[in-house]
């Protein structure tokens, strides 16, 4: 494990998150992961989540597996200039050297749909990042309560 993983995860600690919250692999840091508790099944999840390239060389996330969802994706929500806002898959995101990309609330994120489970708080569930060189991440997402706005709160 890099030393920015040790540091990523040492301060995830001091701030209150989950050892969970933080992975690394290799030059990808996943930082502050988190998702919000469902009502039910029968509508969509999300997962959020920064995603942090410590490396020299772009990287490219190609796609997601989750046992809790059969049809997990990237989305990302936009607004037009009237106003309205819709929703569809980004296909691959690509990281480059040095940057970090946010999926979050209102912008890209982790869409899990055809949910298996309830997603209950105080829960985690695996998340596995596919990228284009073949490698993968496995991240433990902690679920949050249904009205969270984020890992701090």
């Amino acid at each position: 494990m890099k030393s920015t993983a040790y540091i990523a995860i040492a301060f995830s600690l001091l701030i209150g998150l989950p050892a969970s919250a933080v992975a690394d692999s290799g030059d990808i840091v996943v930082e502050d992961a988190w998702a919000r508790a469902s009502i039910g099944t029968n509508r969509p999840g999300a997962a959020y989540m920064i995603l942090r390239n410590t490396g020299s060389d772009p990287v490219t996330l190609v796609g997601l597996e989750t046992p809790l969802a059969m049809m997990p994706d990237i989305h990302e929500t936009t607004t037009d200039l009237n106003g309205v806002s819709s929703m569809g898959p980004v296909g691959e995101i690509t990281i480059l050297p040095g940057e970090s990309v946010s999926l979050e609330p209102g912008g890209m994120h982790a869409m899990l749909m055809r949910l298996q489970t309830k997603m209950v708080e105080g829960e985690t569930f695996p998340l596995t990042l596919n990228f284009a060189d073949g490698g993968t991440l496995n991240v433990d997402v902690p679920i949050l309560g249904i009205a969270a706005r984020g890992p701090e709160g």
